[in-house]
């Protein structure tokens, strides 16, 4: 077999090779980016469920909020609550067992709350 063509085959080799790392670290640099962006869309429909089942069931965002805020001043006294999501709404047969979680995020960082009804008002549990 002449040089040439063992050299041209080694250099083909090679390529290959180098193709496939650079196929190997792209696509992965690419799933990364898009775990992120899941991650945050999940989020974003988790809440939006929430907050349209909330309002399904005839509850007032405004009244969960107004107690989601003061149960987290209450267990943080001074801090300033930057956002606050509705994540989860929890509605069992009767009203007693209701629940509404929030998540409040705060200079500290996010914090849950899990509201409880009872009877026309909602409070921590």
């Amino acid at each position: 077999m002449p040089t040439w063509l063992i050299i041209a085959l080694a250099a083909l080799l090679l390529l290959i090779v180098v193709f496939f790392v650079l196929g190997l670290v792209l696509t992965g640099r690419r799933q990364r980016e898009r775990e992120g962006q899941f991650h945050i869309q999940l989020e974003e429909a988790n809440a939006a469920l929430a907050a349209a089942r909330a309002t399904d069931r005839g509850w007032e965002r405004a009244n969960l909020e107004t107690a989601a805020r003061a149960a987290h001043i209450a267990r943080s006294p001074g801090a300033q609550i930057l956002e606050m999501h509705l994540i989860q709404v929890v509605d069992r047969p009767g009203t007693e067992e209701d629940q509404a979680r929030f998540r409040c995020v705060d200079a500290d960082g996010e914090h849950d709350i899990l509201l409880g009804r009872r009877g026309d008002d909602w409070v921590a549990t």
